[in-house]
């Protein structure tokens, strides 16, 4: 099959000929017809975490996939062969920008069936990330005050229409030019980060959903009523802000999981919440698509078709 892969931290992406994954008891293999990029892809490339999630080479990018199941594995029940399915495959099964993909059984879910591949594709790694920091570690509940940074972002479009769907009052930052998109996706308050200073415009907040770290996540404490939480994807709270100001902090890293990703593609089926894409690249354009998400002004997720493979 076809892959983008690399050989050795800091090499660089290429598309290469490579065997096949091996199918495992409690997997699947999927063709994949679309995958979606993200910043641990090129985080893990660098080598930044090796010593935390070392990778085995040649390494397959990606972890966002949608596609249709080709393979069983013997202890798989619930799909079959022929559903469409997306996932966000676990770091050893990691590989989405390839033609054929393996999938743990109980990461994956049926594909919304309103939705291409492509936006499928979109979905589960930043989906994930908003509804288990939003629902999971934040304990949304009706009523909130949530702040969600990056609102525009592939993590931030999607974490406004599930706080919106859960019944919370949103606020988000985002550039100028796409305030009315936030604001079509619910944000009801929206911050012009150029321009405004959002510790100096919010107050008595329920949650904070940070995508930043670093100076905005030390800034998002002063949003905070006491008794709040803040809820990190990027950075720590290596000042003990959380205790000065009475709140609780969490950082996190993003779990699959297939039940979750089930729940998500039910609103999606339902029309509340639908995903953005900014822009679509062939497979062979995969080092241009990194290098388009690298620059950070992306709008929703960037994803990468896969040409179907040929013989199987």
């Amino acid at each position: 099959m076809k892959a983008a892969i690399i050989r050795d931290y800091n090499t660089e992406i290429e598309i290469a000929d490579i065997a096949a994954p091996e199918l495992h008891d409690d997997s699947v293999l999927v063709a994949v017809h679309a995958a979606s990029v993200n910043p641990i892809d090129y985080i893990l490339q660098s080598g930044a975490m090796k010593d935390n999630i070392p990778l085995e080479f040649p390494h397959v990018m990606g972890f966002d996939v949608s596609g249709e199941i080709i393979a069983l594995g013997k202890d798989v029940a619930g799909f079959k062969v022929g559903d469409a399915v997306f996932a966000r495959a676990n770091q050893q099964d990691a590989g989405a920008i390839a033609q054929i993909a393996r999938v743990k059984a109980d990461e994956l879910a049926l594909k919304p069936v309103n939705i291409s591949h492509a936006e499928a594709a979109s979905v589960p790694l930043a989906g994930l990330t908003a509804w288990q920091a939003l629902i999971s570690k934040g304990r949304l509940k009706k009523g909130d005050k949530v702040l969600i940074h990056a609102g525009s972002g592939g993590v931030g479009t999607l974490a406004i229409q599930i706080a919106k769907h859960f019944g919370a009052d949103v606020a988000t930052t985002c550039s100028p030019r796409n305030a009315d998109l936030v604001r079509k996706l619910g944000a009801d308050t929206v911050i012009n980060y150029r321009d405004q200073s959002f510790e100096d415009e919010l107050s008595d907040y329920d949650i904070v959903l940070d995508m930043m770290g670093g100076e905005i996540l030390n800034r998002s404490f002063q949003v905070l009523k006491k008794g709040g939480a803040l809820i990190s994807i990027k950075g720590q709270d290596t000042d003990n802000l959380a205790q000065e100001h009475d709140v609780r902090f969490e950082w996190f890293f993003m779990e699959p999981d297939g039940v979750m990703l089930a729940d998500l593609s039910k609103l999606i089926e339902d029309g509340i919440v639908k995903p953005v894409i900014d822009k679509t690249y062939p497979m062979e354009a995969t080092v241009d698509a990194y290098a388009y998400l690298k620059d950070g002004h992306a709008v929703g997720k960037i994803v990468i078709s896969i040409p179907p493979i040929e013989h199987w």
